[in-house]
């Protein structure tokens, strides 16, 4: 800037008799130089004007010009929020895996009851956003988050999507001397196979983000979040200050989420600004789960039907469906779905609990679907520890999707493989291309698709039956979780049906 050339100043001022006044001063930058030096300048206030009023300060299109942009920007951000939430209803979000009660409306306030550990999610997903809401937990010590860019199925076998977690966390939880791997006051961290680069302050541990100041308000206080999620990156503002910041976020496109996690959390003013999309591949978002609903709420077997005189066999413990094969009923034992489905789209995590009988009739199973024979022609059989469970489709046990611990791997349809009116392309077609499970103990995930007279099924992300057309299938029917296994004097004589179901959803097909 050249000696000596104006500069213009504008100060803003509102009186006790809140009257908006503005005032224009200028004068040459050489002394305002001088002025600064001498601590003498202070061009911004109203009551030591440098110079009179000039006759631009009194133009009124100047005025109107001048304040729009001053508050243009705040404007334009405020424009771009839209609500999520609007005070009535949960119409923009769609449960996970938790019961139609988790989450409720009460005087205009979104509420979560903790129960059970669950999500609810938004209706699309975010890439690049700046959200902001309000929330309190009742009780000392109460547990929640905000997942963003999360998958919207839960991982196998567990509660919680992968993505990454903004902790909700009342400063009651806060237990010195125990609680080094975790804060109270608005932690980022990945779960469940995401990735992201930690920053700012870090955990001990190495994966948190943890925040700069403990600005979180205690129960039943409100507190005010604010996330921008631009590019992979996150930051989190508290109360109006920004305490916590992670990078290279992947996934970066996804749904956001609000936790369930064992105690009531309340939410209001949730609003969310859309900015730029820096375009994510496939690799970087989240997977899409538009119109799969859940088909166990994590509680109780509401929309099931339970075997009459079962006696508490087959149960929920821990959020999980608990079967001990030894259901009381007289009659059928399974567990059926309460109606029925024509084409779907099945979901289903699984696990066997333990494998205390030993096989003496396990069989290798050749791509034909015929079991490997002996030089004296006879199939050759095995003796090894097995459960035995399975998925029943339309109705039938005969379609079955098995649950065993065969060297063939669970995925098999026993029913149809074993049926000689059945055309040898369907017994091939319904026999594991591959073994698939995971190890006893551990989850494992189907996914089964039903359409018309065919099924394809894919176990743990690898397609174990590739579509295959099955003559002779009911055209619809309930779904059933398979009983299995006798027991004598206490002995088990056949494989039971030592299992737990979780994260159970479909989508019905056209």
């Amino acid at each position: 800037m050249a000696a000596g050339a104006p500069i213009l100043f504008f100060s803003l001022w509102v009186p006790a008799q809140g009257v908006l006044t503005i005032r224009l001063h200028y004068q040459s930058s050489l002394r305002w130089s001088q002025q600064r030096e001498k601590n003498l300048d202070r061009p911004c206030s109203l009551n030591h004007p440098l110079v009179p009023e000039t006759d631009l300060m009194k133009s009124r299109p100047f005025l109107v010009l001048l304040l729009a942009a001053a508050f243009a920007p705040a404007r334009a951000e405020e424009a771009a929020f839209v609500s999520l939430f609007n005070g009535q209803d949960l119409s923009q979000w769609v449960p996970c895996n938790i019961a139609d009660d988790t989450f409720t409306v009460r005087d205009g306030v979104l509420v979560t009851s903790g129960v059970p550990t669950g999500t609810l999610r938004t209706e699309k997903m975010y890439e690049n956003f700046i959200l902001e809401f309000e929330w309190r937990h009742m009780e000392k010590g109460g547990n929640s988050g905000l997942f963003v860019w999360a998958d919207g199925f839960p991982a196998v076998g567990s509660p919680f999507s992968r993505g990454f977690e903004i902790q909700i966390l009342d400063p009651g939880f806060n237990v010195p001397g125990k609680n080094e791997w975790y804060s109270t006051h608005g932690d980022i961290f990945a779960v469940n196979g995401s990735s992201l680069t930690v920053a700012g302050r870090i955990s001990p541990d190495g994966k948190r983000s943890f925040p700069s100041e403990e600005r979180t308000k205690p129960s039943p206080q409100w507190n005010h979040y604010r996330v921008v999620a631009n590019n992979g990156d996150l930051s989190l503002s508290v109360n109006g200050k920004e305490v916590t910041i992670a990078k290279q976020a992947n996934p970066r496109k996804g749904y956001l989420m609000l936790e369930s996690e064992g105690a009531e959390c309340q939410f209001r003013n949730l609003r969310i600004a859309e900015l730029p999309s820096t375009h994510p591949d496939q690799q970087q978002t989240a997977r899409a789960t538009d119109g799969f609903v859940p088909i166990f709420n994590g509680i109780d077997l509401s929309g099931w039907r339970v075997p009459e005189g079962d006696n508490g066999h087959w149960g929920v413990i821990g959020q999980v469906i608990d079967y001990d094969a030894l259901s009381e009923s007289t009659g059928d034992k399974n567990l059926w779905t309460s109606r029925e489905y024509k084409n779907f789209e099945l979901v289903v995590d699984w696990r066997i609990k333990a494998t205390p009988y030993n096989n003496p009739r396990v069989y290798e199973l050749l791509p034909d679907g015929s079991e490997a024979l002996g030089p004296d022609g006879k199939p050759v059989p095995q003796t090894l520890p097995d459960s035995d469970s399975g998925i029943f489709l339309r109705g039938e046990g005969k379609y079955q999707v098995n649950i065993w611990c065969w060297p063939a791997g669970s995925g098999e349809m026993y029913g149809v493989r074993r049926d000689p009116s059945m055309p040898q392309q369907t017994r091939a077609g319904v026999t594991p291309l591959m073994k698939a499970d995971h190890p006893i103990g551990t989850w494992n995930r189907f996914e089964i698709t039903v359409k018309e007279d065919t099924v394809r099924i894919v176990l743990n992300g690898k397609e174990v039956i590739p579509t295959v057309k099955i003559p002779g299938m009911p055209d619809s029917g309930p779904i059933a979780l398979q009983h299995h296994g006798n027991q004598r004097e206490g002995q088990w004589v056949s494989p039971p049906a030592l299992v737990q179901f979780r994260n159970l959803f479909i989508r019905e097909l056209p």
